[in-house]
């Protein structure tokens, strides 16, 4: 198996996966802003608190991220599988790219590396993280992908009048997505938690503490006794799983929530304890995400006439959106991003939907495509972009390059005396040089790379 590689190829051939209709700005706008706001929030976000990721139930922006990758790429595997000539090659490409995806999330979130602060590489075997973003999208990759090429030659030519018919022609895709939420909501309220310890190391005064959390319940969905937290210690084992989960932020934990803050004195035994944000089960519900976008993709592929596509976008995201907000606000079930709750599924779902419907009614309806023809080549090399910035390897590489001590780096001497100093305020210090120092940067780079005729595939 080849190991990714960069390719030169010509615009033409890329934007083949979607000829479905005129404009190629589309996928790829969205792609952008999916990697602008990640970038912003792992720099913004300790800054910015509501940015940043909500300690338990709630919504931030931060958390709109994940489902908004998984939607996209739910879009681009409906446009990607409209056609296909051979379907063992198509399975062939399937595996090779999940493969892909699992090695280079384990390396980059496995713990091995520690960019951009930390200079130092290896991890313990013992303690390596084997969930991750990218983990995450493979395994909703690789469910939705493949019920899309298994069911290749039952689908649907042409659609009646009926507005139901969509939903009949692509019904094996909608029932892997039921299996999914089956096998979730039954897991999550069904299975018994039985109490549970974990080790704490609080330091080389204190050593380690052994602390243990009461549950003996079903159905809990707080963050002691919940069972996607369960099923990963189970799994995974509780020294694989995520160290600094963000309910450390929570009110039950520290007097600063939603900020970072000394815990409190008080604070339940489950603040110390690690917790998987990318975990199993909540990774199977993920797949509902894709499977939701994939939908989208087809409405794309089978309605010709831009209000056709819009009103179905539309109507269709509403829908998700309200069903997301009474389940929420009526306490059924709350938008929880750690758990990927079905409320959280939909909420961001009908968001992604009406941003989507946005940028198509902005691009492919009144052309206005100019403008965002620099986000654009950052969608053509999202994968270079998503590892030189979002997972901090150009930082680190940059940083290793110091003068006199690691701390003083070129890029501590820009954040410093051109955005902190000159505003003498960090936190708009800090999102300017977000703004500039990194998505514009990433932007001129990605930018190069295409003229260059360079792209970093999967």
């Amino acid at each position: 198996m080849k190991e990714m590689r960069f390719k030169s190829i010509k615009c033409e051939k890329f934007s083949s996966y979607i000829s479905v209709y005129k404009s190629s700005y589309f996928k790829y706008v969205i792609l952008l802003k999916i990697l602008q706001v990640m970038i912003l929030v792992d720099d913004s976000g300790g800054s910015y608190e509501r940015i940043d990721h909500s300690p338990w139930n709630g919504c931030t922006l931060a958390d709109f991220v994940m489902p908004f990758f998984l939607f996209i790429v739910g879009v681009s595997i409906a446009l990607a599988f409209k056609r296909i000539s051979r379907v063992p090659d198509a399975i062939r490409k399937i595996v090779v790219r999940t493969i892909k995806l699992l090695f280079w999330g384990i390396l980059l979130q496995g713990g091995y590396s520690h960019a951009p602060d930390d200079l130092s590489y290896g991890v313990d075997m013992k303690k390596i993280r084997w969930c991750g973003i990218l983990q995450r999208i493979a395994l909703a990759y690789l469910v939705v992908a493949l019920v899309e090429v298994f069911t290749f030659k039952s689908r649907p030519r042409e659609l009646g009048s009926n507005p139901f018919a969509i939903f009949r022609g692509y019904r094996w895709q909608w029932l892997a997505g039921f299996i999914a939420f089956s096998i979730y909501m039954c897991t999550t309220f069904g299975l018994y938690v039985p109490d549970w310890s974990f080790v704490y190391n609080a330091g080389d005064t204190d050593g380690e503490k052994r602390f243990t959390v009461k549950c003996g319940k079903r159905g809990q969905l707080g963050p002691a006794c919940n069972a996607v937290g369960y099923v990963d210690r189970e799994v995974w084992g509780i020294n694989h799983l995520y160290s600094t989960p963000v309910w450390i932020r929570s009110k039950a934990c520290t007097y600063s929530s939603p900020a970072s803050g000394p815990l409190r004195a008080d604070a339940p035994p489950w603040c110390f304890a690690p917790f998987e944000p990318e975990g199993l089960l909540s990774s199977i519900s993920a797949i509902l995400s894709a499977t939701i976008g994939i939908h989208y993709g087809h409405v794309l592929i089978h309605y010709k006439v831009h209000s056709e596509r819009l009103k179905h976008w539309m109507l269709t995201a509403i829908v998700l959106l309200i069903s997301g907000l009474l389940l929420h606000f009526t306490n059924a079930i709350p938008i929880n991003k750690q758990l990927y709750s079905v409320s959280y599924v939909c909420f961001t779902a009908g968001a992604a939907g009406i941003v989507l419907s946005f940028f198509y009614l902005l691009i492919d309806v009144y052309h206005l495509g100019k403008p965002f023809l620099f986000l654009e080549y950052i969608g053509m090399n999202s994968m270079l972009i998503f590892v030189l910035g979002a997972s901090a390897i150009l930082p680190a590489f940059v940083n290793g390059w110091y003068y006199e001590n690691p701390g003083n780096t070129l890029v501590y001497w820009i954040q410093k005396h051109i955005f902190m100093k000159v505003w003498h305020y960090k936190r708009i210090g800090t999102l300017l040089y977000v703004i500039f120092g990194e998505i514009l940067f990433y932007a001129v780079l990605a930018a190069i790379c295409h003229k260059l005729g360079f792209y970093w595939k999967l």
